[in-house]
């Protein structure tokens, strides 16, 4: 019998990540070895850890998914990220695969698909749900689609600041969340509009739950 998957668990709904590791942890499958509520946490953990595996919700406070994803595959690359979300559309599927991710799946998922998952990612192998397959599938049978970044050109420290600016945070909490002076803070957001092309917070909270970025 092989020894349990080491494992992150990251989602910012408590009984969804709780239930999550009970499912993981049943049978002896998986050991836990910590659990994230929002995107910087999981980063965070997931470098600490250096798990086998990274169950990673896609809609996170602080850093979405899809960012934790690309940092986690350029600074811990022998962790598989495997992604949880109720989008399928190959807007979403297609930049987490571009960005690193070894899994996808939707969360209506069977408890043993995601077991099964879980379990593929450990033995390095890739797993797709079939939405997600089928989504992958239409974008190799059309390559001249362009399916952009939904980030943009934002750096990494501007896609925390505009997690945290669709949150609802004032410059001042922006610039004490992320132990930054007001005036970076500032330009930071100021930054953000431009690349992004929106004139306010309101536009750009809209573009990000257009781009799935957001609930």
């Amino acid at each position: 019998m092989m020894n349990p998957i080491e494992i992150v668990v990251a989602d910012d709904h408590t009984v969804v990540r709780e239930g999550l590791v009970g499912m993981l942890e049943a049978n002896d499958l998986c050991t836990v070895l910590a659990q994230a509520g929002d995107g910087v946490a999981a980063v965070e953990q997931i470098l600490q850890y250096r798990p086998r595996v990274a169950v990673i919700d896609l809609s996170m406070p602080r850093l979405n998914g899809l960012e934790v994803v690309r940092r986690i595959s350029q600074q811990q690359p022998e962790t598989a990220c495997l992604v949880l979300t109720h989008h399928d559309e190959e807007e979403y599927v297609v930049p987490l695969v571009r960005a690193g991710a070894k899994g996808y799946l939707v969360k209506d998922s069977p408890s043993e698909t995601l077991r099964e998952a879980v379990t593929a990612l450990a033995r390095g192998e890739v797993y797709f749900g079939p939405q997600a397959a089928r989504a992958l599938a239409a974008v190799q049978q059309q390559p001249e689609r362009s399916i952009e970044d939904p980030y943009g050109s934002l750096t990494a420290r501007e896609r925390e600041v505009m997690h945290l600016v669709c949150e609802g945070k004032s410059t001042k909490e922006i610039a004490r969340i992320m132990d930054i002076g007001v005036k970076t803070a500032e330009n930071h957001r100021g930054r953000i509009l431009r690349k992004i092309g929106v004139g306010n917070t309101a536009e750009l909270v809209r573009y990000a739950a257009r781009k799935g970025l957001i609930d």
